[in-house]
């Protein structure tokens, strides 16, 4: 955690280096949040939270929630004061359960405003829990992808691979 002269650090583990330079630009200007680096793999995460150990790690939910809840899992206490921020494209109801039963600090879109982007980071920092209101509000009724052209069974396979299920679990 920081100081009230530090500014709160954040790290973040994304696939898209755009989205990380997006953030850096946000944070830039700010007196309480600083950038502090990036990696894209989780095992570039965590060797990130064990070194530099930053207040606020991001998360691409991207990496699929299965693998972030072990990745969560297998961090050690070395970890324990970095807080954790998952954000994706989409997040299930189910999957935000998870990941806040595995002590994740904040839960939001990536589509959502900045405004709320910075509420999440500075509330993990401070050691509160944040979840995106969007998360459980907004979501559509079953077909849960509203603008997508899946058919209704490509949409159940998606939701089930997004929970970590494998092929033979699908299948049946």
């Amino acid at each position: 955690m920081s100081t009230s002269l530090e500014p709160y650090t954040v790290a973040v583990c994304d696939t898209q280096p755009l989205t990380v330079e997006g953030l850096k630009s946000v944070l830039a200007p700010l007196e309480d949040l600083r950038f502090l680096a990036s990696a894209d793999a989780l095992a570039g995460a965590a060797e990130l939270v064990r070194t530099r150990r930053p207040c606020v790690m991001i998360l691409d939910k991207s990496f699929g929630a299965q693998s972030v809840l072990q990745w969560i899992a297998e961090l050690d206490t070395l970890a324990a004061s970095t807080s954790l921020v998952i954000w994706g494209v989409s997040i299930s109801e189910a999957e935000a359960v998870r990941f806040v039963q595995a002590h994740v600090r904040g839960i939001l879109r990536k589509a959502a405003p900045i405004s709320s982007v910075l509420a999440c980071l500075r509330g993990a920092a401070a050691g509160s829990t944040w979840m995106e209101e969007a998360i459980f509000r907004d979501l559509p009724g079953p077909g849960r992808y509203p603008r997508s052209e899946l058919t209704r069974r490509e949409q159940q396979v998606l939701e089930l691979v997004e929970q970590g299920l494998k092929n033979k679990e699908i299948a049946s």
